[in-house]
């Protein structure tokens, strides 16, 4: 997993591992790690959620705004 840059300090993001299809995200406040898929949270919102994690600002509002519980079961 890569640490993830948090431009502003003010994220709960701690860690990301970006997939050709997915997008793996670790908190800072729980070691658990979240996998977002294109068949739990739809093509479009992961080609997102890539783009912020590796420009280093705005994933944790993404994903409480629009993917918080599509996360794999």
């Amino acid at each position: 997993m890569q640490h993830y840059l948090d431009l502003n300090h003010d994220s709960g993001v701690a860690n990301y591992e970006i997939g050709n299809e997915f997008i793996r995200v670790q908190f800072k406040k729980n070691s658990k790690i979240y996998t977002y898929s294109y068949a739990s949270a739809g093509y479009q919102h992961i080609e997102n959620m890539k783009q912020l994690a590796q420009y280093g600002d705005g994933l944790n509002a993404y994903i409480n705004h629009h993917v918080k519980q599509l996360y794999v079961r």
